[in-house]
């Protein structure tokens, strides 16, 4: 058994959603390996607390608002752990004990912290797409700085960084991308897509689709906001955008195809005509488990895939008329920063709105593609700018809402 003082430290934002229980899946798993230093919940103070009574961390974000029932729900050895609101998760970010941070908050929330995290130089595992969306080379001018390691944990990239060279990951890693220097072998970079529950669905019968059909993804299991987007194909849009700031890869080079069985995670082709595919039964505890250890391997709990039991393996380009979303998105990606943040912000409103009710299904195009076009764009380069760029789109998305309720 590998001795304590090899273990590694983990602080792990957005524990109590699907990105942050799949890692402590993993972590339960190797106690030699790791300890659960930090846990940020916000809201779900039940499992939050249920969480830290399990691995017992040094510092416990949870919302301001849900303060005081946390520390009533928790012992008081592990009540004065508790650090509030977005203050205290990025101090959690930041947490001397930790030397890996799994950023797994969704949305633009996670965009501070993971900018705390790179700052001090940690290892940055990163599961949410919004952060590069809005500013990639931003964040990676931070990590370069520091000296903090950024490794994909989303499916698709982690798939496209195990099919890389161990040069060309150390470029990624350390926030270069694959480009740097001479190697330009990479011609092309595949990301796939499951198509979501509505791949069979007529086109014109999208408007009428339910949040509860729009939830049953065929699948993954993942939180509300990315099944949404996972049915309109927004979520492949901002992945294009998450993997050309990644890999350093053009956006020409870089293609979306359908496949529903969810096999094939992601492809790169390199110059020679060779293609390399990364695979593996759907389960988020595998990109996970290759990030917290590498550049080793461990058993992430994850049944191995079994070739004679695939019926059926198949690809298509997606439909635009079907996923516009996705289509506006890549659209966004010419047009520079600004765009790609303000249809991520309309985006999150615009998703939000229809889970609560209040808008249709493909009124969460209409709202995306109304805000970009509304949207005037100055020289968004530093993070209050962003911030800045942010907060208009979503006043602007929310005046856009409020006219299709009324």
């Amino acid at each position: 058994m590998t001795a304590d003082i090899n273990k590694r430290n983990v602080a792990v934002l957005g524990a109590t959603g699907s990105v942050g229980l799949s890692t402590l899946d993993v972590i339960r798993q190797h106690p030699e390996r790791f300890s659960v230093s930090g846990l940020g919940g916000w809201t779900n103070v039940a499992r939050i607390a249920t969480l830290s009574n399990e691995f017992r961390p040094k510092m416990i974000g949870v919302s301001d608002v849900e303060e005081s029932s946390l520390h009533q729900a928790l012992p008081s050895d592990l009540a004065k752990n508790i650090v509030p609101g977005s203050a205290g998760t990025e101090r959690l970010a930041q947490q001397e004990a930790a030397s890996i941070v799994v950023a797994g908050i969704s949305g633009s929330a996670g965009l501070k912290p993971i900018f705390s995290a790179l700052s001090s130089g940690k290892t940055v595992l990163i599961a949410n797409k919004e952060p590069l969306v809005m500013c990639g080379e931003l964040l990676k001018e931070v990590a370069r700085k520091s000296n903090a390691v950024l490794l994909p944990v989303d499916s698709e990239h982690n798939a496209v960084f195990q099919c890389l060279s161990e040069d060309q990951q150390a470029g990624v890693s350390q926030s270069f991308g694959v480009t740097q220097g001479s190697d330009r072998s990479i011609t092309k970079i595949t990301l796939t897509a499951s198509g979501g529950p509505f791949l069979r669905t007529p086109a014109s019968d999208l408007k009428n689709v339910t949040k509860t059909e729009a939830l049953r993804h065929p699948i993954w299991k993942m939180g509300e906001k990315i099944t949404v987007d996972s049915a309109t194909l927004m979520n492949k849009g901002l992945e294009v955008i998450e993997a050309h700031h990644l890999f350093q890869v053009p956006y020409e080079q870089i293609e979306v195809v359908i496949h529903p069985q969810s096999i094939i995670h992601s492809m790169v082709q390199y110059q020679d005509g060779s293609i390399l595919a990364q695979m593996g039964n759907p389960d988020m505890r595998t990109p996970i488990a290759h990030a917290l250890a590498f550049p080793q391997r461990i058993d992430a709990g994850v049944k191995p895939l079994n070739f004679s039991d695939i019926c059926d393996f198949s690809f298509t380009k997606p439909d635009f008329s079907r996923y516009p979303n996705l289509k506006l998105a890549i659209a966004a990606c010419d047009a520079g920063q600004g765009a790609t943040t303000t249809v991520n912000a309309a985006n999150e409103m615009a998703v939000n709105a229809f889970l609560q009710g209040q808008i249709s299904f493909t009124d969460i195009y209409k709202v995306n593609a109304q805000t970009l076009e509304a949207a005037k764009f100055t020289n968004v380069q530093t993070l209050d700018e962003i911030l800045e760029c942010d907060r208009l789109a979503r006043m602007s998305a929310t005046q856009f809402i409020t006219k299709v309720v009324h």
